[in-house]
């Protein structure tokens, strides 16, 4: 598996433990669970997973914290999802759709195709394109 790769659920945990860290609050189990509409007990599995993969740690009282290499994908994911959600609503697409659109397309995109889709947009943003 090349480094960038990962699977698409292991991302879209990642990234809701970072998102939901942005609130400063603890993040536990319970908040994954409700924020990606899954179980309980899938959430405990999968994050018994990412944290024998040293992305994931659980203090005491089960409160999580993404580790370096846990951070790293969630801030990589979160980044194409933003980029990407504002690309698609700058070209017209309702918002919910286009962060729904954006979540599916993140796991999928290469480093590669991303990396000339935010040059484009930052530039097109910057006026270097007509609007």
């Amino acid at each position: 598996m090349k480094p960038y790769e990962s699977h698409e659920s292991e991302e879209n945990y990642l990234e809701a433990i970072l998102m939901l860290s942005l609130d400063h609050r603890k993040v536990r189990a319970i908040d994954i669970a409700n924020m990606l509409g899954f179980s309980k007990p899938s959430v405990s599995i999968a994050l018994k997973r990412l944290k024998e993969e040293g992305k994931v740690e659980v203090d005491e009282k089960g409160a999580l914290t993404l580790t370096e290499h846990g951070l790293s994908i969630a801030q990589t994911t979160y980044e194409k999802h933003t980029v990407l959600t504002d690309v698609l609503v700058a070209l017209g697409v309702n918002a919910y759709s286009a962060s729904q659109d954006a979540c599916r397309i993140e796991h999928v995109l290469s480093p590669e195709s991303f990396g000339k889709i935010k040059d484009f947009y930052v530039k097109w943003k910057e006026g270097a394109y007509k609007k």
